[in-house]
């Protein structure tokens, strides 16, 4: 029987970073102070694109080309091609057209960019290991998740502008018989905030037809906890439908968005220190690639081998969540 594994992963992120001192004195300056704001978003440090040659494609190219390089592969081997990203740096072509040119990828192989919002790379992962499992033409998948998120975060919005970082993940997925690899996937959806995070703020339509204003994402104020619930319920069925308790769990890759949420999850599970990778406080929040980097710097860290359980989570505007199990 074949299964869908993770074979490698690379991560690339700028070489600018910026500290908590810079936004508390930028928003000091502004009035608003944020420094609770910033704890409890568990934010220390951030990378930031300063260098005007870089965008999301180059940082995708560039986790790539890790990832290909750790798993000892070049572009020639990769059959599927998916390029997950809420700030597409290109419309028409896509860009993970650009990522087959530089990777020297073969005539024969799929590609196509994805866009789930926060949630993006998670189910890209997810649908692309499904895809799999049904053609077995397709035995490696090239999945990169990157998000310019400082180029539409306004500096006068703590809410993005303090929190997010800019950097790129991508998972090269490979199928085996070995009794590894992705398990299971479940979905929560409910657009009850569907007009709470907004870029364009005024849609495409009327930002190009008329000059609607729309730089930046427009974060109207809501109630963030109303997710929580119907995440526990979440984790908790996709646990008990595999035979799994919380404990089971080696490792709990979760949105990066807010430290908080990770530590009500940890506490609702009843989960150890251990089993928590948050790597939120050094990234700043990367939008789509979050729960990855996660994985990664857990591998990297020694606290994931192979064989552990891996419970992935996170949530994209509107909103929807996603959980996707996997045997690492």
């Amino acid at each position: 029987m074949s299964h869908i594994k993770i074979k490698a992963l690379g991560v690339y992120h700028p070489s600018h970073s910026l500290d908590n001192e810079y936004y508390v004195r930028h928003f000091d300056e502004r009035g608003k102070d944020i420094r609770r704001f910033m704890e409890h978003m568990g934010r220390k440090k951030r990378y930031i694109i300063d260098d005007p040659n870089e965008n999301g494609i180059t940082m995708g190219i560039a986790a790539a080309q890790k990832a290909l390089e750790q798993a000892g592969m070049t572009g020639r081997d990769v059959d599927m091609i998916v390029f997950s990203t809420q700030v597409p740096e290109s419309l028409f072509p896509m860009n993970a057209l650009f990522v087959h040119q530089a990777i020297g990828a073969r005539h024969d192989v799929a590609v196509m960019d994805s866009n789930a919002n926060c949630a993006g790379m998670t189910v890209a992962v997810d649908q692309a290991s499904r895809s799999m499992l049904s053609n077995p033409d397709v035995r490696t998948a090239l999945i990169i998740g990157s998000d310019y998120n400082s180029l539409i975060s306004g500096p006068e919005d703590e809410i993005t502008y303090a929190n997010y970082g800019d950097a790129a993940c991508a998972a090269i997925l490979e199928r085996t018989e070995e009794d590894t690899g992705f398990i299971d996937s479940m979905y929560f959806t409910d657009p009850v905030n569907i007009d709470k995070i907004l870029y364009p703020a005024q849609g495409l339509a009327a930002t190009l037809q008329r000059n609607a204003p729309g730089k930046y994402i427009q974060w109207l104020p809501f109630d963030a906890n109303m997710a929580l619930p119907p995440t526990f319920d979440l984790l908790e069925r996709i646990l008990k439908k595999n035979g799994l308790t919380p404990r089971d769990v080696r490792a709990y890759c979760l949105s990066q968005f807010s430290l908080a949420n990770v530590l009500k999850i940890q506490d609702h599970l009843e989960l150890e220190d251990a089993q928590m990778i948050y790597v939120g406080d050094r990234y700043g929040y990367t939008g789509t690639s979050s729960p990855f980097i996660a994985l990664y710097e857990g591998i990297e860290s020694g606290r994931i081998r192979r064989g552990d359980y891996v419970l992935f989570w996170t949530i994209g505007a509107g909103y929807q969540l996603v959980a996707m199990l996997f045997k690492y």
